[in-house]
């Protein structure tokens, strides 16, 4: 059996394709639910925090193009 996981941002077009969905004869059987949104946003407030405290890692270092050339290719 397989399964598939569609995400919909629209209500009345989530009914329409279950509607559809419930109407073929090879599906076996169709969930609903709903997704919380507060917990995306959650994570983007977190991921934010975690780029901030990196704040002055690159700090004084030589970060040109030509330097990463030549450490890159040393020899050249």
């Amino acid at each position: 059996m397989e399964q598939i996981v569609i995400q919909v941002n629209n209500k009345k077009k989530a009914q329409a394709l279950y509607e559809f969905l419930t109407a073929l004869d090879f599906v076996e059987s169709v969930r609903t639910g709903t997704v919380e949104v507060e917990r995306a946003v959650s994570t983007s407030r977190q991921e934010s925090i975690d780029f901030f405290s990196f704040a002055g890692l690159w700090q004084d270092r030589d970060m040109s193009l030509e330097s990463l050339r030549q450490k890159a290719w040393p020899r050249q």
